[in-house]
């Protein structure tokens, strides 16, 4: 197995058709499966598994010990911390009801699908399907069973909205109309329950 731009420790397991960006990492007992893509950049901690035909864009992280089911779907620049698991299952069972051990044809993949920029906690837990909005927190240990908007901060089991983050990942503090990042002055504006840069 030859990725010419990209590092792949010894003890990583990477399917011979799993694509790989220039500059990407995947380190040591990592396992990346068949059709699963990696832009650039990206880096998956020790122990991560990837699975079959999971799309991460550019500059992605994937920390140690982290399960990415298929079909997840993660945009450019999503972080993803240790331990974290994205659900593919809708209603999980090992066998049928006459049984029969269930098969591929048996169950419907749902996946998460993670937007830009966007950070899930450690332990977190994402159950497909849903979707991370931009730019958006998951705090560790949240259970994720709704869609997350853009921007927005989400923790507890389940998880629910609890403020709002900007780029830089702090929470946004509220100036009148206005929510305003401490670490970079970036200001935004909610309107409806949707908040957007101003």
């Amino acid at each position: 197995m030859a990725f010419v731009s990209a590092f792949v420790a010894d003890s990583a397991d990477v399917a011979e058709n799993a694509k790989l960006g220039e500059g990407t990492k995947i380190w040591h007992q990592a396992q990346v499966r068949e059709d699963a893509q990696l832009g650039e950049n990206c880096i998956v901690g020790r122990g991560a598994y990837i699975g079959t035909g999971v799309r991460l864009g550019d500059n992605c992280k994937v920390q140690n010990l982290a399960l990415v089911y298929e079909p997840a779907q993660l945009a450019d620049g999503v972080f993803i911390g240790p331990a974290v698991v994205l659900t593919n299952d809708t209603y999980p069972r090992a066998i049928n009801p006459d049984g029969s051990q269930k098969s591929a044809s048996d169950w419907q993949l749902v996946g998460v699908t993670i937007a830009e920029g966007a950070a899930i906690g450690a332990r977190a837990v994402c159950v497909a399907p849903v979707r991370i909005g931009a730019w958006a927190t998951v705090a560790a240990g949240a259970v994720v069973t709704k869609d997350v908007p853009d921007f927005g901060l989400v923790a507890g089991v389940p998880a629910r909205r609890i403020g709002w983050v900007g780029k830089a990942g702090a929470p946004l503090r509220q100036e009148g109309e206005r929510w305003v990042c401490p670490l970079t002055g970036a200001a935004y504006v909610e309107r409806d329950g949707v908040l957007e840069e101003a």
